[in-house]
């Protein structure tokens, strides 16, 4: 399934990894694919759009689900579900499609209060897979079963590189939403400026509150932040490698693939511990974590990284040291097992009730 912002980017690491294997044929079936014929223009009509997409989303479905031996569907919240997952879920049970559902979301607790509909079509699945602790305690909340299959990062890549003491080189890639808090990281830098004149941010990304983001820059008077916007997942690396410090202050979150890209590039990170951050990032272990919406905390501790260089390399050392668990090698294991399981037990007759 296509999904905007970084469930895509895992959906894509993953269809890569697979397109190498002997093991697994995999193939994407986009959530937005083109509309045929005249019908692509209507898709630049603001409410038309959702519903030319979707017409020419079903019929694809049917399609191309009726190749596939197992259905895995990445999955949303909130209005994204039941345009995507939920429609995928319908065809595969009408096909006899057995479901793997790839629920990625920091939004989880919310939308499955809000959502009956979510919570029943995540309990009619063969599988519920989430990439962190904190989502599968969520489910478990629910009395929805889940098990955890982390993200990707990709090593080759993001390579890692010693730091010599941390320069004032600040990056953020997330997207310019509310449940970001890109204001926070904003203000925080603001504090980390007024002791390092010299200090620059980097915004990678886009999205909603973007003009609010550059109006409180102007605001506070910062200088050398640079809003990169929307970057190729396939170049975002150049980021990492030229930063020093990575600071995120999401006020929710799941299992962030951006901590790990900055664990692999060898970046000091500071996060707030929204979601899921801290099962992958230990306070003091791997980076350091500072409450939500606190940007006099956050700029605390990147400050304490720029003067304490042994401390920043402890905690990088550890932080790359994590990522093999993520690697590839040691997720594709865990994805195989789920699927060949999954139709291992479809493949079962029924039990005698005799």
């Amino acid at each position: 399934m296509g999904i905007l912002g970084g469930q895509a980017v895992q959906a894509q690491r993953l269809l890569d990894r697979w397109r190498d294997d002997t093991d697994v044929e995999a193939w994407l079936v986009p959530v937005n694919p083109v509309p045929p014929g005249m019908l692509k223009q209507l898709v630049r009509i603001r409410y038309l759009r959702t519903i030319v997409t979707q017409l020419t989303y079903y019929p694809l479905l049917l399609r191309e689900l009726r190749k596939a031996d197992l259905v895995h569907v990445f999955s949303a919240s909130y209005f994204s579900f039941l345009l995507a997952p939920l429609p995928a879920v319908v065809v595969a049970r009408l096909l006899g499609k057995p479901v793997v559902m790839n629920y990625r979301s920091g939004e989880a607790p919310d939308h499955l209060r809000r959502s009956a509909i979510a919570r029943a079509t995540l309990r009619s699945v063969e599988r519920n897979i989430v990439p962190s602790v904190f989502l599968r305690d969520v489910f478990a909340g629910f009395a929805i079963t889940s098990e955890i299959i982390p993200n990707i990062v990709d090593l080759d890549r993001f390579r890692f590189r010693p730091r010599q003491g941390l320069r004032p080189r600040i990056l953020s890639t997330r997207n310019f939403e509310p449940l970001y808090n890109v204001q926070c990281t904003l203000r925080a830098f603001h504090l980390v400026q007024a002791r390092h004149p010299d200090a620059s941010l980097t915004l990678v990304g886009s999205g909603s509150q973007e003009r609010a983001l550059r109006t409180l820059t102007a605001q506070l008077g910062l200088r050398n932040v640079t809003f990169a916007g929307r970057v190729d997942p396939r170049d975002i690396w150049r980021f990492y490698a030229d930063a020093d410090i990575y600071l995120q202050t999401p006020d929710i979150d799941n299992m962030p693939a951006s901590v790990l890209e900055a664990f692999a590039s060898g970046c000091a990170v500071v996060s707030t511990d929204a979601g899921g951050v801290p099962a992958i990032l230990t306070n003091g272990r791997h980076g350091l974590l500072v409450a939500r919406n606190d940007h006099h905390r956050a700029a605390e501790a990147v400050l304490r990284l720029i003067d304490n260089p042994s401390l920043a390399s402890e905690l990088t050392g550890a932080a790359i040291d994590s990522c093999s668990r993520y690697q590839w090698s040691a997720v594709r294991t865990q994805w195989l097992a789920l699927y060949q399981d999954v139709l291992r037990a479809r493949a079962l007759p029924a039990p005698s009730t005799a």
